[in-house]
């Protein structure tokens, strides 16, 4: 299971599906995200197949879609149904692939009226990759996510931020979160596969991700 990673967030819209895209471009990884919310405005699937270059063959399709931007708990509530974590299963037939799957909005984002995204995280137990802002609130925000992983004994592969390169808090967050930052997405004035693939060449530990 070294092949495959959990994708999470410090928060919503922090920059998952970019890293989810960049991970896939890089690796030549199939894509999954098991909860979708937000349809309305397309789907994380279509952005990631978009920007990593790749097909409807290196992905698979959601358990859970549902048309509202809201949390996934609230969208399921409005659709009449309750996400029931039991049916959705990691895929057998990938095991030598590389495989990054995408969770939705944060840790503690419910999924239903018990439970949260992080049980599904616990339920996988794949090594996960925490997606953080490098700007100022970003330490607090991913602390707290470290500490909700380390305390369901999730193994915390690394965090990689997104913004403006910011050395303070870089070193604050491997500090005190006990982890390191194994990789930066800088702001791109266009975003696309070459692109990517470019940040993963200069501004990650490729060793992080090796074979």
């Amino acid at each position: 299971m070294r092949h495959h990673f959990f994708i999470t967030g410090t928060d919503t819209g922090v920059g998952k599906t970019v890293l989810s895209s960049l991970l896939c471009a890089a690796l030549d990884a199939v894509y999954w995200k098991p909860i979708q919310t937000g349809t309305l405005e397309g789907s994380d699937r279509v952005t990631v197949m978009r920007l990593a270059g790749i097909g409807t063959d290196r992905t698979l399709d959601e358990v859970y879609k549902f048309v509202p931007p809201v949390s996934p708990d609230l969208a399921a509530r409005w659709a009449g149904v309750e996400i029931d974590i039991g049916r959705i299963n990691m895929p057998t037939s990938l095991m030598n692939d590389w495989l990054i799957v995408e969770g939705a909005g944060g840790v503690l984002v419910p999924v239903n009226q018990k439970q949260f995204m992080l049980d599904l995280m616990v339920k996988f137990k794949l090594p996960v990759l925490v997606a953080a802002r490098s700007s100022l609130g970003t330490v607090n925000h991913t602390l707290l996510t470290l500490a909700a992983l380390h305390a369901a004994e999730l193994p915390v592969h690394g965090v990689v931020l997104i913004g403006d390169q910011n050395r303070e808090n870089r070193e604050t967050i491997e500090r005190f979160g006990h982890v390191r930052v194994i990789g930066e997405i800088p702001k791109l004035p266009n975003l696309h596969r070459t692109a990517l693939m470019q940040v993963f060449m200069n501004h990650f530990d490729r060793a992080a991700f090796a074979q």
